[in-house]
């Protein structure tokens, strides 16, 4: 029964790729990119698009042989553990087209991981070299535009640092431009900055070379631990993959102590099915969950 409906899905897959080839000169990746593409377009949240944008303007977007082969593995890997539990070839095609539905959100994750990091990296570039302006301009306003028109700055940060000089040349005050900067990025080294250079503004300091002194090394030690905390989370995630495997073959070790035939006959049991389906995806829910962790919160203090 089961090898006739597995015959009956790639008899069907088979009709519409023959159809379709018919039909039109586009191939049948070019025809599903597009379609794949117009979806995204109408669907994804406009703030992963500019994620994502950003992704690929850095070259770090994965290749379409990459996706390919991410594809394959994950659907190889899915339909062969899943056999090893449930030795049915309809449940495994079932897991494996389900374990294509994830790379969507792995993806998502990756990109996410990459443009924190490299918004992380524009702070640094951004602090850093405000404070060394300041100390030759003087004024806080003149040191934004130093590093602006520096170009050491890259979009969306550049286009904020545009805005805060506009915002300080429009109201008089530096006061709603650290504001907007603050509310934009969250790090407690752009506020204490921000906060320094407005005492400084308002008050002025006779020690402010020294303040500014601090603050770089503040800006120093801070980078110094978010690279060793990305070190200790790639060195964690290989072992933590490694450990969600050997997760999944469990049921070998099971099968081995009881023998598969003897495991074979106890997948008649209804309770039994259902129980290894919650294994399966407790399993999954928890390298999920992992690689969530992985790539989030990257660069946070």
């Amino acid at each position: 029964m089961e090898i006739g409906v597995t015959f009956l899905l790639i008899g069907i897959i088979f009709v519409f790729v023959v159809a379709f080839r018919r039909n039109t000169d586009e191939n049948v990746y070019k025809y599903i990119s597009r379609n794949a593409s117009i979806i995204y377009d109408k669907y994804a949240p406009y703030s992963y698009k500019i994620v994502r944008e950003k992704v690929v303007e850095l070259g770090q977007e994965y290749t379409p042989r990459q996706y390919a082969i991410q594809i394959a593995m994950f659907s190889a890997g899915a339909f062969l553990i899943s056999y090893m539990y449930f030795y049915s070839l309809i449940i495994s095609i079932v897991y494996s087209l389900l374990a294509i539905t994830i790379i969507p959100y792995l993806t998502f994750l990756r990109c996410k991981r990459i443009y924190s990091e490299f918004i992380f990296e524009q702070i640094q570039v951004y602090t850093t070299n405000v404070i060394m302006e300041f100390a030759t301009t003087e004024s806080f306003v003149k040191a934004l535009e130093g590093v602006y028109e520096s170009g050491v700055l890259e979009n969306p940060v550049k286009d904020d640092v545009k805005m805060m000089i506009d915002l300080a040349y429009q109201n008089g005050t530096i006061q709603d431009s650290l504001s907007y900067m603050d509310g934009k990025y969250d790090y407690y080294i752009v506020k204490n900055m921000h906060q320094l250079f407005l005492q400084i503004t308002n008050e002025g300091s006779k020690d402010a070379g020294e303040s500014l002194e601090n603050m770089s090394l503040d800006i120093d030690m801070l980078v110094e631990g978010v690279y060793r905390d990305r070190l200790d989370r790639s060195s964690f995630h290989k072992k933590f993959i490694q450990f969600g495997i050997i997760l999944y073959l469990m049921v070998m070790m099971v099968q081995f102590l009881l023998g598969i035939e003897t495991y074979i006959k106890m997948l008649d049991n209804i309770l039994v099915i259902i129980l290894l389906h919650a294994i399966v995806m407790i399993n999954t829910y928890f390298l999920l969950n992992g690689e969530k962790y992985y790539n989030e919160n990257v660069g946070a203090e």
